[in-house]
């Protein structure tokens, strides 16, 4: 599928580029196209040194936070929940405790290590899984609400808004926050409907009703205040978050006489080859698409959706963040480097730079979650995992230009 998307941004530039000289008469584009590739390898390259210090450092204290013991207290926390919501797991089984894991991984931002413990959680619902092709509900479940996008510290977004100059990297924090918990309840909702699962078990309530109602009590507090304060407040409460996390790692390593130093610089290293290993992918999908928007294509297929939305009566302001959006099921990769590219191409604080923070923080790579989860295993019927995945990422969107407009617009 990646392949047949970065062949097809380069296809689609060589027939805009081929239309414009000889319908339009530009032979100019392709002096833009080979200069847009030059401009994007570099500007690859300079996304690159921030990305080695920002993935250096955070890994660093992450890994202190899995010696502390912090990861697994998390899992422990969340294990009761995950026992209702799966009922055919039986209780301790190790499913349960890998799922939780995962979790609360995804919650911290350790991508690098949610994905290994997701991938045994996985195997071992197979081992409860009546039949070897086709997708169990507890696997359908795991599967959408990893592909919900449950990060709630974006950092690596705080780091591509740095690395642009944006005056406040984490002005973004509190609509990602809210645009992912719509697309997380969403996706929970849309599999609960469809298994039938008992949301109104006393624990499950227990859990999902304070945060439910700490959530609405926010959003009512947030909807009193002007656009002006609500960007002061997310910028206010993304620094403290993400500073008090950082005191809490170190206190709490502390505490569970952990050599707090050199575990960071054990896990620091271990971003350092993480980020390493990012600078091909980054230059394949930055160039490819500032060779779409170089010829044109980019803006051909934008300039469409804003007239069509223009027909409706709607702000057209949305629609030069969509791009992050429409490739973000296929590839995370691509996503990220659409957002780059709009940040580059509108100004890292503009609008649609914003609200396109916001999609990629709030929005998972579907297809990429269900290829990896479900062909670790042999899964080939997905039923309606798929669908219910792509629900949560329409309502990612959906909330992303909502909460783009109630906090910038």
């Amino acid at each position: 599928m990646l392949n047949g998307l970065w062949l097809g941004f380069f296809l689609t530039a060589a027939v805009a580029a081929l239309g414009r000289w000889l319908i339009g008469g530009d032979a100019s584009v392709f002096a833009a196209l080979v200069e847009s590739l030059f401009a994007m390898a570099r500007l690859s390259v300079e996304v690159m040194v921030l990305l080695f210090g920002t993935l250096t450092l955070w890994l660093g204290f992450l890994r202190i936070a899995e010696a502390a013991g912090i990861v697994d207290l998390l899992a422990r926390l969340l294990g009761p929940l995950f026992r209702r919501l799966m009922p055919e797991v039986p209780a301790g089984h190790p499913a349960l405790g890998l799922i939780t894991l995962n979790f609360a991984a995804n919650a911290l931002g350790l991508d690098n290590a949610a994905t290994p413990i997701g991938l045994k959680a996985m195997r071992e619902l197979q081992t409860l899984n009546p039949s070897t092709t086709t997708a169990s509900n507890a696997q359908i479940l795991f599967l959408v609400l990893n592909a919900s996008s449950l990060t709630l510290l974006p950092v690596t977004i705080f780091m591509y808004r740095a690395q642009q100059g944006a005056a406040d990297p984490t002005l973004v924090f509190l609509p990602i926050l809210l645009a992912t918990s719509a697309s997380t309840l969403v996706g929970l909702l849309s599999v609960a409907f469809l298994q039938r699962l008992r949301l109104w078990d006393p624990v499950v309530l227990a859990y999902l009703l304070p945060g439910a109602l700490l959530l609405g009590g926010f959003m009512a507090v947030l909807a009193t205040l002007s656009s002006a304060a609500l960007a002061s407040l997310s910028s206010l409460l993304g620094n403290l978050t993400l500073f008090g996390l950082i005191v809490v790692f170190l206190l709490a390593g502390a505490l569970r006489r952990v050599k707090v130093y050199e575990c960071f610089i054990e896990g620091a290293k271990e971003g350092f080859d993480v980020a390493k290993n990012l600078l091909p992918y980054l230059v394949a999908m930055l160039c490819a698409i500032g060779a779409l928007r170089a010829s044109g294509a980019l803006d051909i297929a934008l300039e469409a959706i804003r007239w069509g939305v223009a027909r409706t009566g709607w702000d057209t302001r949305f629609v030069d963040a969509l791009p992050t959006a429409l490739v973000k099921p296929f590839s995370g990769s691509a996503a990220r480097a659409m957002l780059i590219e709009t940040m580059k191409s509108h100004g890292v604080d503009s609008f649609a730079a914003r609200v396109a923070a916001i999609i990629q923080g709030s929005t998972e790579t579907t297809f990429y979650v269900l290829a990896v989860y479900f062909g670790a295993v042999g899964i080939q019927r997905a039923r309606h995992a798929v669908g219910c995945a792509l629900l949560a990422e329409l309502a990612g969107v959906i909330a992303a230009i909502a909460v783009g407009y109630w906090f910038f617009g």
